[in-house]
């Protein structure tokens, strides 16, 4: 049942990416382009989903447990420490260049797009070497 809850909520995730043009890189960039030719479209797309999440945290919580768990996993770390702001930081330095995202990117591997394609296999390949980097400093 959990898998199925997944994929099911993967492909509605995908969809709403697709059909409010989240995974077209020059919509998201003229999104982000508030000083030139800006659009203000997503922001539409950005205010539903906070809607849609607001009121759905509200109604999930009053739950005693999540529908496919035992229990709700919460994030308990509040610190604004120097990771956070360096991998907030390059998140948009990387959003604002690429005009992708990693949900967006993903999905819209889905159209076979060669940008998309080069756009994820650096995004894996940034994971990892962030990955082997935190090892060594450990």
């Amino acid at each position: 049942m959990k898998n199925v809850v997944a994929i099911i909520s993967g492909i509605l995730f995908g969809l709403g990416l697709a059909m409010s043009e989240m995974i077209n890189p020059t919509v998201v960039i003229a999104f982000l382009d508030v000083a030139g030719d800006w659009n203000p479209a997503l922001m539409f797309v950005m205010l539903g989903a906070l809607l849609v999440t607001t009121i759905g945290f509200a109604l999930s919580l009053r739950r005693k447990s999540p529908l496919c768990a035992s229990k709700f996993y919460l994030p308990i770390n509040t610190a604004i420490d120097k990771p956070l702001i360096i991998g907030a930081s390059l998140f948009g330095i990387g959003w604002g260049m690429a005009g992708y995202c990693p949900g967006p990117a993903i999905a819209g591997l889905a159209y076979g797009q060669q940008e998309t394609i080069y756009f994820v296999i650096a995004m894996l390949l940034g994971l990892k070497g962030a990955q082997f980097f935190l090892d060594k400093v450990k």
